[in-house]
């Protein structure tokens, strides 16, 4: 190679390393917003616990991703020197400049994303210690096992839908690999804990409890809604395969899931909120291969189905999900995966390339898959070492239960 085509490969290999650093710090950002979400939600003596929750969930990913996780998915391991990893020797398998690595720091965002929206859904009464090692095994093994047959090819499965019915499986962005897998392992886990102490009547009647904090929940929402560009547009993975339609598709969804749950919600900031999230959430799948009104449609549904399904989870199947994380990721990201063999068809003004059956059973696989391996994962723990805080410790908030201490502890010193 000579010294300008040196200089091109080794400009084009900066480029990817920096787009994916860039993708990867926007999705870290968003588990601020997870934080966040949560904090403004569950009621005020849980607020420290939402925010240590999320932030020590990332770390057990990293250690469990890293050495576990990535290789299950993608058969790929860090356990070599240092200048092997970067790319410097001669004939490193790795990219060079350290592409790998940076792609590893966006792919384990990804899989951190999975105990985050777990975290809302077991809100206010799940035991630390056993939330953690939950978020070890899911990151270390259910959630790679998923990811790599999805996006590595493994096992065939991905062969077999292209060889039946025409494509395989398309999730560009992670609707199904990451939010619906992360939303129903998270349904497990709410119905393996049950409900917190005072949320129903004896007959069965809902008591509301009211968010701590709006601003924070609307905080969060917004940072979610940001960092969900790196997530979208990013996973592109090289500057070469970016596309600006994927950034459009992501607005219009966004869009279209906020004026669906404004409507639907009745003018409710939980919902509107949210319902940012639900067509970020349903976008995934075909935000690169719809057309930008078909995203809107895909948004609107979701923020529509979120708030409705909220609701019936709530009231009708009394099913204790405190950030409603199983209509959001678990249902909307059920939506679109499939909504992206209904949109991306060329008929509606996709660019095609996808396969209605391939993405009803890619997407049914998914969600049937974390539900039972959720239920295993968190019944098990329940068995060997109960998962939920006792009464007392409920009834007196996560926070001085595990942590030792409140959200404003000034504010909480008895005044002499």
């Amino acid at each position: 190679m000579d010294p300008i085509e040196s200089a091109s490969a080794g400009l084009g290999a900066g480029g990817d390393v920096f787009f994916i650093l860039m993708g990867a710090i926007l999705v870290f950002a968003m588990h601020s917003g997870f934080a966040f979400l949560e904090v403004g939600t569950v009621r005020h003596k849980n607020q420290v616990n939402a925010l240590v929750k999320i932030l020590a969930d990332f770390a057990v990913s990293t250690v469990s991703y890293f050495f576990i996780g990535y290789s299950v998915a993608y058969g790929v391991d860090f356990l070599v020197s240092a200048a092997e990893l970067s790319g410097a020797t001669e004939g490193s398998s790795y990219g060079p400049q350290g592409v790998d690595l940076v792609k590893f720091f966006f792919l384990l965002t990804f899989a951190a994303a999975i105990p985050a929206i777990i975290s809302g859904g077991i809100a206010e009464r799940a035991r630390f210690w056993p939330q953690a090692v939950a978020t070890a095994i899911i990151v270390g093994l259910v959630y790679p096992f998923y990811e790599g047959l999805v996006w590595n090819g493994n096992w065939g499965f991905q062969d077999w839908l292209e060889a039946a019915f025409g494509a395989p499986f398309h999730d560009f962005a992670g609707s199904i690999v990451v939010h619906a897998v992360g939303g129903w392992l998270a349904f497990a886990a709410v119905i393996m804990l049950g409900r917190r102490v005072g949320r129903y009547t004896a007959d069965g009647k809902l008591i509301g409890f009211p968010p701590s904090s709006i601003p924070w929940l609307a905080l969060g929402s917004w940072l979610l809604c940001i960092g969900w560009f790196g997530f979208n547009v990013v996973s592109a993975q090289s500057l070469e395969g970016i596309s600006g339609l994927v950034a459009m598709n992501s607005v219009l969804a966004m869009a279209g899931g906020i004026l669906a749950a404004l409507v639907v919600g009745k003018n409710d900031p939980g919902f509107i909120h949210n319902g940012a999230l639900a067509g970020l959430v349903a976008v995934c799948a075909g935000s690169d291969i719809m057309h930008p009104v078909g995203s809107l449609v895909v948004g609107a549904v979701a923020g529509a189905l979120f708030v409705i399904m909220f609701d019936f989870c709530q009231r009708r199947l009394r099913i204790d999900d405190v950030l409603g994380v199983w209509p959001l990721h678990g249902l909307c990201g059920l939506w679109g995966g499939i909504a992206a063999g209904i949109f991306g068809m060329a008929e509606l003004g996709g660019l095609g390339g996808v396969s209605f059956i391939s993405q009803l059973i890619g997407s049914l696989a998914g969600v049937i898959y974390a539900a039972a391996l959720g239920f295993v994962v968190y019944g098990g723990l329940k068995l060997v070492t109960g998962i939920r805080l006792t009464r007392e410790e409920e009834h007196r908030g996560a926070d001085l239960s595990i942590h030792s201490i409140g959200a404003n502890p000034e504010s909480e010193i008895p005044v002499r």
